[in-house]
């Protein structure tokens, strides 16, 4: 599987999140606790906004995330309010650039952990669910992607949870079709530049670990003394495959089978059911 992580909140050197906590997605990458891997070494990719640029940039490269130095040059020279960050283990489907993660599609970012069981058996019908202007733009092989051209399809830009429930809907229809007990696994997040879409579900209900952070002021209040909770911001907030630290009270388990949107002002969780 893989593990990633959501940034949302006052813009801070992307190194901050990825290189400096203690059990940061750079030490998940070799030392995962709480992922079906342990190693995540099959790529990687970091995707950011920038407030002069009309959509966001996209790094990714097929090596593994501890040693690559041009993600340490990047992570230490950017700053972003809102990014994201993955590293891959390959569940079955090559290891190759367009294959890693995240995927974008004009102003949006998609990655994914978890997968679509037998792919290889829905992997056609699926893919001619895609909307014929949004196929020409598969690149890779991987069911991330496939699932982010259906979502898509079925919406996203206009109704991200709405069109990630049909998609969803589709994997576990055709799934069935197949004679595939529990056809989707997945953690998600999705991206427009000013809000994040994290989604969390299985069809068998046992799904990936996924942890959103505390309220700022709260955390402020439970540790007067940490210092980095002085520069950033009320409405700083991250989701993340594995807490990236043990600060108690950090961290809050995302509920099974749910959503969350983080923007300004007042967040949202709600309950996810494919349609």
């Amino acid at each position: 599987m893989c593990r990633w992580i959501a940034y949302s909140g006052t813009p801070v050197l992307l190194s901050r999140v990825l290189f400096e906590p203690a059990h940061s997605l750079i030490d998940q990458s070799l030392h995962s606790r709480l992922g079906v891997e342990t190693t995540n070494g099959d790529g990687f990719g970091i995707g950011w906004y920038a407030q002069e640029a009309a959509t966001p940039a996209v790094l990714r490269d097929v090596g593994p995330a501890w040693s690559d130095r041009n993600l340490r040059e990047v992570a230490h020279h950017v700053h972003s309010g809102l990014f994201f960050a993955h590293i891959r283990a390959a569940t079955g489907t090559a290891v190759q650039q367009s294959n890693c993660h995240p995927f974008r599609n004009g102003r949006r970012l998609w990655m994914h952990n978890g997968m679509i069981n037998g792919f290889r058996l829905l992997r056609r019908d699926l893919a001619v669910a895609v909307a014929p202007e949004l196929y020409p733009d598969i690149e890779g092989s991987t069911d991330s992607e496939l699932m982010f051209l259906l979502a898509l399809t079925f919406g996203l830009a206009e109704d991200p949870p709405g069109a990630v429930a049909r998609m969803a809907g589709l994997v576990e229809r055709t799934g069935h079709a197949h004679d595939v007990q529990y056809p989707l696994q997945m953690t998600v997040a999705v991206a427009d530049g000013e809000r994040v879409w994290a989604f969390r579900y299985s069809s068998e209900g046992r799904s990936r670990s996924l942890y959103f952070s505390t309220k700022v002021d709260t955390l402020r209040a439970l540790h007067p003394d940490a210092e980095f909770l002085r520069d950033i911001s009320d409405e700083t907030r991250l989701v993340v495959s594995e807490p990236l630290g043990d600060l108690p009270g950090a961290w809050n388990e995302v509920p099974e089978n749910s959503y969350g949107i983080i923007q300004p002002g007042h967040d949202v969780i709600g309950d996810f059911r494919p349609l």
